[in-house]
């Protein structure tokens, strides 16, 4: 175990510079996920506890439920983080495109962590995480542009539309991520629907 935890400052500390100035809770919550990560090159996400990632990290399990409230929880904080720097920059400093290949280049880069992630179907699982993430924000995109372009038609076609990505994605992450980050970016947008494409093409 001791070992274990020398793995995860080693981890930490080669996250650059800034891993240094952040906050304890900051620094506690990313302990947390490469203590999971470890975890996860031996066995799958479903079957890992609590107990075992507090174990790993040398904290009690009160500190762990002081920021989540179970492992998907801590999946999905760390999922969050590469969504800031993929799809949510999507009409910021990436297009619709570029969002979407640099959120599978981050995901190629952590293949096992989101290899086992997105084999869970649990609740709070990250495929219905990601699924209300992309969603919402799409969602909120057409409403910026004009409230009265999201009809129930575009509605369910947006729903639709990313249930399918989202499936394809965890398929992607189960079967090797054999595509490149390009190839099914691309294809994922080639099954856009042409009305949703029309509202969401300028990102």
């Amino acid at each position: 175990m001791f070992q274990v935890s020398l793995k995860i400052e080693k981890r930490m500390k080669g996250q650059g510079k800034n891993s240094m100035i952040i906050s304890s809770s900051e620094r506690i919550k990313r302990k947390f996920i490469e203590a999971l990560k470890i975890l996860m090159e031996s066995e799958p996400l479903d079957r890992i506890t609590v107990t075992e990632i507090v174990n790993v990290c040398q904290v009690t399990r009160p500190t762990f439920y002081r920021y989540f409230k179970d492992k998907y929880d801590l999946v999905n904080w760390y999922f969050d983080i590469l969504a800031q720097k993929s799809f949510r920059q999507m009409g910021v400093s990436l297009s619709l495109r570029e969002g979407l290949v640099k959120k599978f280049q981050l995901m190629m880069e952590e293949r096992v962590f989101f290899s086992s992630a997105f084999s869970s179907s649990a609740q709070n699982c990250l495929i219905d995480y990601d699924y209300e993430c992309i969603y919402q924000f799409y969602r909120e995109v057409i409403h910026k542009k004009n409230v009265d372009f999201l009809t129930p038609e575009i509605d369910f076609l947006l729903r639709m539309y990313c249930h399918g990505s989202i499936f394809m994605t965890a398929e992607w992450t189960k079967n090797n991520m054999i595509l490149t980050p390009e190839e099914i970016s691309d294809r994922l947008l080639d099954a856009l629907p042409p009305k949703l494409y029309e509202l969401l093409k300028d990102l």
